[in-house]
């Protein structure tokens, strides 16, 4: 009756790992219950989301080719687009969250063009903007770019509204670290740089006041979702956003976060359970009204079975 903090199945975002292909269900070695699927075995899957209450899912591709351009990020027929298409007609009240990015696209693994070494933050900006259109088009309830070029918020919505999408809202990866927690992600979307860092346009672990600046010009951009990646050790920036901004407030607990629980947890280190719904819950205190995380799917069905009593 007194507690404060709820956790609950309507907070979460389930990520979803798109792969070409047929057939495919897929275990990430490093991400235990995650698997890549092809468009054929992705209905099974969110139908099982869907019957959990889980509202809400992110789209990540793994396309069948890369090139220097990351093309296939905003190609009509892109793997995502094609999810998109598909989960729209058969999941009309499932929300589509759409990852915006070149990184799982590009030959070189950064998440901008690259010439002699240097990203290219304006022309990159064009991409992206393709990219958000034919997601859009494609069925996306929501648009959320993780590239961290400067400038991204302002030119996809301006990209958005001249395409006629003015409604569709944009859920900025503002706060996201140059972090050593996602490592298990990059396997799974096979995205890890060929070179190099992305430590020139993600941010260092150590600076929240350039997290308060970095969410201030996506607002003043138009965004209309805020976010903060990862979320275990930047609590403390979840907490300075909540009470700088009144946006909805996401927190994605990363892959990394997810390996370590899981490893623990097979070796009797740790009680899975209880963990995991005490370190959501640590996040919904800090300020976090949604949270992505790979745990959902467990989370939903131990909330059930404590709703069940």
């Amino acid at each position: 009756m007194v507690r404060e903090t709820h956790l609950r199945v309507d907070d979460l975002i389930y990520p979803l790992f798109v792969t070409e292909g047929s057939g495919i269900r897929r275990e990430v070695p490093s991400m235990p219950g995650v698997y890549q699927l092809s468009l054929d075995r992705l209905n099974e899957e969110v139908e099982d989301v869907l019957a959990l209450g889980i509202p809400a899912v992110i789209l990540f591709g793994i396309p069948d080719h890369k090139d220097e351009v990351g093309s296939g990020a905003y190609e009509e027929a892109g793997i995502v687009q094609r999810a998109l298409r598909q989960l729209k007609k058969a999941y009309p009240e499932l929300v589509l969250i759409a990852d915006n990015c070149l990184c799982e696209y590009t030959s070189h693994g950064h998440c901008g063009l690259v010439r002699d070494g240097e990203i290219l933050n304006d022309e990159t900006l064009e991409l992206l903007v393709r990219t958000a259109v034919t997601q859009a088009e494609a069925g996306a309830d929501v648009i959320a770019p993780s590239n961290m070029m400067d400038g991204f918020v302002a030119a996809i919505r301006d990209g958005l509204d001249t395409a006629g999408f003015k409604h569709t809202p944009i859920m900025a990866y503002s706060v996201k670290y140059a972090s050593a927690f996602y490592g298990p992600f990059r396997e799974a979307a096979h995205s890890a740089p060929a070179f190099g860092d992305r430590r020139t346009y993600q941010m260092d672990p150590a600076n929240v006041r350039e997290a308060l600046r970095e969410a201030r010009s996506d607002v003043e951009e138009g965004a209309d979702f805020l976010m903060v990646k990862p979320a275990m050790a930047y609590l403390d920036v979840v907490k300075a956003l909540r009470e700088a901004f009144p946006h909805p407030l996401v927190a994605y607990n990363v892959s990394g976060e997810y390996a370590m629980i899981k490893a623990a947890a097979r070796n009797g280190w740790l009680d899975e359970r209880a963990v995991v719904l005490e370190l959501l819950t640590g996040v919904k205190r800090a300020g976090a009204d949604l949270i992505i995380t790979y745990h959902a799917k467990d989370v939903a069905r131990w909330l059930r079975e404590e709703d069940r009593g």
